[in-house]
């Protein structure tokens, strides 16, 4: 284990401004399991919220603690991490930090055991089914894989067992649940009795916090601007406009398929989209949250699955197969 370093109060307070969203967390075991190996996260016994001195003892050292991104209170978030662990990992998030910088969104970039964590932090609370959007969205347009999604581009089900894991990972919890937990930065793993620490300050506890303290923190107000310009990529340029069918001879009446009729549940309005529950995800017991279905509001021909479903598995899904033209 390395040295103890001291913590003092003002570096407990800043940590604990910048990084505890909500009472809950979990510690890393003091020893690993006996089967595996690996040292585990579990939660204290009782309501016990995290208090200062866990911190303190945190960053001293002593504990490793977890940390949740939700208030369930409020559903809302003081940070975003991204979590990369897989061997092109670092490439991947220095493409997102890059990205991020040309939207004026400052990231923090923490080592850990096999890649890096980035970190955003909020000027106040943002919404968490925001936040998963947006980096979702830059995560897309830049193809860095997202962990247990499928690949847009292949046929194979299969979702990617490498990629970046967004933190929060849900766009909502119940009070009564917790959601996923993070390492909390700068404390010790116990797995390898090492300090991770950020890029762009010295190694020490109070250069870390004046350097965490100091990087922009991202507003409501921009936010909303990021997430109200993400659009729907369109599969084919919209070459005219939708023809009104008449009956024929025959009496045929069928009109063009129409995915606002089909999809049942709440539809949301942001920005250019609306967003829904997905039918292909909800048939896999997926998208509790019911919004990974965006759909164009200027033309419902546009819309996409941000989990990765193809039109073909959404129609299917909705009874409304897409049919091909035969030879």
């Amino acid at each position: 284990m390395q040295s103890r370093m001291l913590a003092s109060d003002e570096t407990v307070a800043r940590y604990f401004e910048l990084f505890v969203n909500r009472g809950a967390y979990t510690l890393q075991s003091s020893s690993p399991d006996s089967e595996s190996g690996r040292f585990y996260y579990f939660r204290p016994k009782g309501r016990i919220s995290v208090s200062r001195e866990t911190i303190r003892k945190h960053l001293e050292g002593q504990v490793t603690v977890g940390l949740y991104a939700i208030n369930p209170a409020t559903q809302r978030c003081k940070w975003v991490a991204i979590d990369a662990d897989y061997p092109e990992a670092l490439e991947d998030l220095l493409k997102l930090q890059w990205e991020l910088q040309q939207d004026g969104v400052e990231a923090a970039l923490e080592k850990s055991r096999r890649g890096g964590h980035l970190w955003i932090f909020a000027a106040e609370p943002l919404l968490a089914r925001d936040c998963r959007l947006y980096i979702h969205s830059l995560a897309r347009r830049l193809k860095v894989p997202v962990k247990g999604t499928r690949p847009v581009l292949l046929s194979s089900s299969a979702a990617l067992a490498d990629g970046i894991e967004v933190f929060p990972k849900q766009d909502e919890v119940p009070a009564d649940e917790f959601g996923n937990a993070i390492r909390g930065p700068l404390g010790v793993h116990r797995g390898v009795a090492k300090r991770f620490w950020f890029y762009g300050a010295d190694y020490t506890l109070a250069a870390q916090m004046a350097y965490l303290t100091r990087v922009k923190r991202i507003t409501q107000d921009e936010m909303h601007r990021f997430v109200s310009r993400i659009e729907v990529p369109a599969d084919t340029p919209p070459a005219r406009k939708p023809r009104i069918r008449l009956p024929t001879a025959r009496g045929n009446n069928r009109k063009e398929f129409s995915i606002l009729e089909r999809v049942s549940g709440k539809k949301r309005k942001l920005g250019r989209n609306y967003f829904t529950r997905c039918p292909s995800c909800a048939r896999q017991g997926r998208d509790k949250s019911g919004d990974n279905l965006a759909i164009c509001i200027a033309d419902p021909r546009k819309y996409r699955c941000w989990a990765g479903c193809r039109k073909e598995e959404i129609r299917a899904a909705l009874g409304c197969p897409i049919k091909r033209p035969k030879g």
